[in-house]
C-alpha cells in the first residue's frame, strides 16, 4: 500500500514568489539541508527538476546554488554520477550567530510552534495510517535517536517534519517546517546539553507511539511536553 505523505520535500521545494527569486531559493536550498530533508552527502534534485518546481530560471538556482556552495553547504560534482550534493560536514551554526534575541520574537516564535507541533500529532494520531507511513515515522525516530551531538539537531527537525508529512496536510508540512526553521534559528543559540537529548528522545518515542497507537489527546500531550521542555531551555538562555 502506498504511502499518502505530503512529503516535506514537495513542502520545500514550492514555488518562490517572483520579487525575490534568488533569496527564497537560497533559503528553501537551505531549509531542505539544515532541517535534514536532503541529508548529508545526499544529492539536490537535478537543476532541471529544482528550477520547474521553484519557478525559477536556471541562472537564478544556479546562482543560489553557488552561495551555497560558497558557504559550505552543498558542493557540486561534474561527470556522469554528478549533481550538487549536501556537504558530509555543514558550516558550524554557532560561528555565524550574532545579535541580541528580542524577548517578543522569541515568545512569537515559540508560540506558533507550540500550536502547529501539538496540533500535527493530533491530527497524525486521528489518522489511518499507511505502513508506509508508520515505517517513515519509525525510521526517521529511529534515525533521531541513533544521531550524535554533531546531527542531532537535523534528525530531530526530520523527525518532526515526519509526523507532520504523515498529517497528508500539504499546508501543515509547509507551516511546520517553516517553524521549525524560526525554533533552530533559536536553539543555534544555545549549547547542545547531552541530557537533553536523552531525554527528547524519550519524549520523541512516547509521541510516536500515542501516534501509531491512535491516540489523539496522547500525542498532543505527548507533544506539549516535549516543545514545553525545548521553550523552557530557550527562555532559560536567551530570555
Amino acid at each position: 500500500m502506498e504511502s499518502s505523505v505530503v512529503s516535506a520535500n514537495e513542502a520545500l521545494f514550492r514555488p518562490v514568489r517572483a520579487g525575490n527569486a534568488f533569496e527564497e531559493t537560497v533559503e528553501r536550498l537551505l531549509q531542505a539541508v539544515r532541517l535534514g530533508v536532503v541529508g548529508a552527502g545526499e544529492r539536490l534534485p537535478s537543476e532541471r527538476e529544482l528550477a520547474e518546481r521553484l519557478g525559477v530560471s536556471r541562472v537564478t538556482l544556479r546562482e543560489a546554488i553557488r552561495a551555497l556552495a560558497d558557504a559550505g553547504y552543498v558542493v557540486s560534482r561534474r561527470g556522469r554520477y554528478g549533481g550538487t550534493f549536501v556537504s558530509d560536514v555543514l558550516p558550524d551554526p554557532a560561528e555565524r550567530v550574532t545579535g541580541e534575541i528580542d524577548g517578543t520574537e522569541l515568545e512569537d516564535a515559540l508560540c506558533l510552534r507550540y500550536v502547529l507541533e501539538n496540533g500535527a500529532a493530533e491530527a497524525a494520531a486521528a489518522r489511518t495510517l499507511s505502513p508506509a507511513d508508520r515505517q517513515h515515522l519509525t525510521g526517521t525516530l529511529a534515525e533521531a535517536e541513533a544521531a550524535g551531538l554533531a546531527d542531532y539537531r537535523r534528525r530531530d527537525s526530520r523527525l518532526h517534519l515526519a509526523i507532520a508529512e504523515v498529517t497528508a496536510s500539504g499546508s501543515l508540512t509547509t507551516a511546520v517546517a517553516d517553524a521549525r526553521t524560526r525554533v533552530n534559528q533559536l536553539l543555534d543559540r544555545i549549547p547542545l546539553l547531552e541530557p537533553n537529548l536523552g531525554h527528547s528522545n524519550v519524549q520523541h518515542q512516547a509521541i510516536v507511539d500515542a501516534i501509531l497507537a491512535g491516540d489523539p489527546a496522547a500525542a498532543r500531550q505527548a507533544m506539549a511536553e516535549h516543545v514545553e521542555g525545548t521553550a523552557s531551555l530557550l527562555r532559560a538562555f536567551l530570555a
